[in-house]
């Protein structure tokens, strides 16, 4: 069936709602936008669905939520009793459409008598994955695009541990989700239904989690002691983590300054551009707040709070934006260095970080003699590892990391975590204070200690319906053909992630990069003096992603070699 017959299809079903009709038939004899909207399917993967807000089978809707749920329902039946009654527990963040989508969802799931927990307000991401555990449910939904533009909204699902659903169990779901052809006829709930199965989550899951969290701190004394005067600004850029940060903050005695006009539940993120707090851009506003009220730090969380940005005041009293890498070293030294001090750091400590992250986590992680695992992108194969160690007792983990604003301390959660993230950066700034320090010369230092890496990653938009196949054969082709230098800088060895080999350039020798390692469409070129250069699809937008570490003696040189890196990596890509 061709993309024109399934719109009118669609546009003349007496079932579709009256929003839904009204904006497809403003869209009649654009064949661009009806191809756009109809010619393909949102596509399921590991992280979930995400899109364009709209209504169409290739956008964020209530119908494709309620299909997606009808798939997610019909794997937990195929469970049995027990998944079915443990249930499903949902939240949402602050986006347009968010409640409905997570109401729709949890009418779908009542529907097939399964039970259905939901919010009763927005919470982000890592008290979505908490409650899982708190509650015991089979699974859980967040219904949130995290950093992306505000046309866009998303759709992720939980295992019973409270990390991402594997991708085994995802790849059951979609087959369960591609047999619901209907896309208007899923199940509605009875009364009957709805009272006995959609619930509200007790308010009891909130305070657990908070109580979770104090058992994380690592510098009471430092706290106490400069806690109630640390000038700290904090800004939830319109999103969901207000509550949760300023809470945990002020349970913990730190005084924290927020940014009032971004405090505001608002679903268009009107004072920013893009609401991820990556980018300086997004931060300007707190950074402004700083500089009026004198403050030391900024702190701003996406719409989710599953990621933290910030900015500290550099040598020359400016606010500059720590990168996710730079905020990852901080905290890995900080959390290793307080565990040590303490003698509390476990023998069989572990750390974990996505193999796109900075590889100064290596040196820092080998100074304090503790093992470092890498995994795929995706928060996920993190809360894999805490999960097989649980069982195993081979490792303990200690902490977590991506490139990308994520960060994980403890195993309350399986998702990054900017609540948790937040509190301990806090405190880290009390703890320097104490001593005499700023956290800026701490990350100096810890360059003049174990040498500088500069790391940073570039983005190539996609477009149109296969923009996910283009991608994907862009980085097929360079797997085809791989580089041998870069530059100035030659190959030493390239991972192809996509069949867990690494080929050394000089031998032709492939060896297995690791036993049972996630297969993932990635191209991985380690370079002689120590840097690394990374090509991958993004897994939730249409974006090429090249990530760049670069290992050199001081910044200068670190900046010079990745310029020339960058316009090697373009050429090669033909940009």
């Amino acid at each position: 069936m061709g993309y024109l017959e399934i719109y009118n299809k669609w546009l003349s079903d007496k079932r579709l709602n009256d929003e839904a009709k009204a904006e497809l038939e403003s869209i009649k004899g654009n064949n661009e936008d009806i191809e756009y909207r109809f010619g393909a399917e949102l596509e399921f993967g590991t992280a979930g669905m995400r899109g364009i807000i709209g209504y169409g089978t290739n956008m964020m809707n209530i119908y494709t939520v309620k299909r997606a749920t009808q798939g997610l329902a019909q794997f937990i039946l195929k469970q049995g009793g027990e998944a079915i009654e443990r249930g499903v527990v949902i939240s949402y963040d602050t986006r347009r459409k968010s409640r409905e989508f997570a109401e729709a969802a949890q009418q779908v799931l009542a529907a097939n008598n399964i039970k259905a927990y939901l919010f009763d307000d927005v919470h982000p991401v890592p008290m979505l994955s908490f409650a899982v555990r708190c509650l015991n449910t089979y699974a859980g939904i967040m219904v949130t695009a995290s950093h992306n533009p505000k046309q866009y909204n998303g759709y992720k699902v939980y295992g019973s541990d409270g990390a991402q659903m594997s991708p085994a169990d995802t790849e059951v779901v979609v087959d369960f989700i591609k047999k619901t052809e209907d896309y208007l006829g899923t199940p509605s709930p009875s009364e009957e239904q709805l009272k006995k199965y959609a619930k509200t989550v007790p308010a009891k899951v909130d305070k657990k989690y908070y109580k979770e969290l104090t058992k994380l701190t690592l510098s009471k004394k430092a706290v106490k002691k400069c806690g109630k005067d640390l000038r700290l600004v904090y800004t939830p850029v319109h999103g969901s983590g207000y509550v949760p940060v300023t809470t945990i903050l002020k349970k913990l005695g730190i005084n924290v300054m927020v940014v009032e006009e971004q405090t505001k539940k608002d679903s268009e993120f009107s004072t920013v551009e893009v609401p991820n707090p990556e980018y300086k851009e997004t931060l300007s506003l707190g950074i402004k707040l700083a500089q009026k009220r004198e403050a030391t730090v900024v702190f701003g969380t996406d719409p989710d709070s599953d990621r933290l940005g910030v900015a500290v005041k550099n040598k020359e009293g400016e606010f500059e934006a720590l990168s996710g890498n730079q905020v990852g070293i901080l905290l890995l030294d900080y959390i290793l260095t307080r565990l040590s001090e303490d003698g509390k750091l476990p023998p069989n400590a572990a750390v974990v970080k996505s193999f796109v992250t900075t590889g100064m986590a290596k040196a820092i992680c080998d100074k304090y003699k503790v093992t470092l695992f890498e995994v795929p992108v995706g928060f996920k194969f993190i809360g894999e590892k805490i999960k097989i160690w649980e069982n195993t007792h081979e490792y303990t983990y200690v902490f977590g990391f991506e490139e990308s604003c994520g960060y994980l301390r403890g195993t309350h959660a399986r998702d990054k975590d900017a609540v948790v993230a937040s509190m301990l950066t806090a405190e880290m700034v009390c703890y320097y204070t104490s001593i005499g320090k700023t956290v800026y010369q701490r990350l100096l230092e810890i360059y003049s200690e174990l040498g500088y890496v500069l790391d940073c990653n570039i983005s190539i938009p996609f477009k149109g319906l296969n923009a996910m196949k283009d991608m994907n054969a862009v980085v097929n082709g360079l797997k085809e053909k791989p580089a041998t230098n870069f530059g100035i800088y030659k190959v030493a060895t390239v991972r192809d992630y996509s069949k867990n080999l690494k080929t050394d350039i000089a031998t032709g020798t492939a060896t297995e990069i690791e036993k049972d390692f996630p297969k993932v469409n990635c191209v991985y070129y380690e370079l002689e003096n120590g840097s690394f250069v990374c090509v991958r699809p993004s897994g939730t937008e249409p974006k090429l992603k090249i990530y760049f570490s670069v290992k050199s003696r001081n910044k200068q040189e670190a900046e010079s070699q990745l310029e020339q890196l960058q316009t090697a990596a373009k050429a090669m890509l033909g940009q």
